[in-house]
């Protein structure tokens, strides 16, 4: 018998030997039968769960249409969204002071005065400066409404064309000036108003005009400000000659006469 043979003759008896020393242990069949029975009882729970959901669904829809509540009860309604509400920045409000009012050539004229606080949306100083990229922020603004005819005077100009930046409610840079105002030729003839930004201490205006005649007007002021003012309307054809104003003891203030 050559070598190799012996080698695989030994092999066969070690193996015959293992096997007959082997005792095989019993079957695992009480955890057998254990697993199954969860396993079916999780797939029952399963199956009783997606039928609950369905006929949940298939009621709900049901008694929408039928406009009626829920077999279990009244309709519950769905909790408010967390997502903020949109919210719009309120308009900025200005406080106004009607100057004066009346009829000037057969037509109704007025002159107001508008304060705002703040800036509001749309106003803009004007062309930026070289070198500047963005408007300049922050100040009050105050403007004077003028009209004639129901057209407002400098409106080609925009619709802050009558206004100035001030700083607050109480910039007295802002006080001092005299205007003459109408539709065309820029108030030197036709239907025209003076205006008068009053300085502190003036209590009204009395225009003269060339014929000897005078209006007097008094000082309007908008509330909880420093500003006033007051204005005279001038029919068609008629020259000023002095425009004079006083404080309220009737003392004179000021006087000009470079109008016409």
């Amino acid at each position: 018998m050559t070598p190799e043979q012996d080698l695989g003759e030994e092999l066969r008896d070690a193996l015959a030997r293992s096997l007959e020393g082997y005792v095989p242990s019993a079957a695992p069949v009480d955890r057998i039968l254990a697993a199954g029975r969860t396993r079916r009882a999780r797939r029952r729970a399963a199956v009783l769960a997606t039928a609950a959901v369905l006929a949940v669904g298939l009621i709900l829809p049901l008694s929408r249409l039928a406009g009626g509540d829920t077999p279990t009860g009244p309709r519950i309604p769905a909790p408010p969204s967390r997502s903020a509400p949109a919210t719009t920045a309120p308009a900025v409000r200005p406080q106004t002071e009607e100057v004066g009012r009346g009829t000037l050539d057969g037509q109704p004229w007025s002159v107001t005065l508008e304060f705002y606080p703040t800036w509001p949306e749309g106003f803009s100083v004007g062309p930026l400066p070289p070198g500047l990229r963005q408007q300049p922020v922050g100040g009050s603004l105050l403007c004077q409404r003028m009209f004639i005819g129901g057209v407002r005077i400098d409106h080609q100009g925009g619709p802050w064309s009558d206004c100035q930046p001030v700083d607050g409610a109480e910039d007295l840079s802002a006080s001092g000036s005299m205007g003459l105002w109408g539709t065309h030729e820029k108030g030197t003839a036709g239907s025209r108003l003076f205006v008068s930004d009053a300085e502190p201490g003036v209590a009204y205006g009395v225009v003269t005009f060339a014929d000897g005649t005078k209006t007097t007007a008094p000082v309007r002021t908008v509330p909880g400000t420093g500003y006033h003012a007051w204005a005279v309307a001038i029919r068609d054809g008629r020259t000023i000659a002095v425009v004079d104003e006083y404080d309220a003891r009737h003392r004179r203030v000021s006087h000009s006469t470079e109008w016409r």
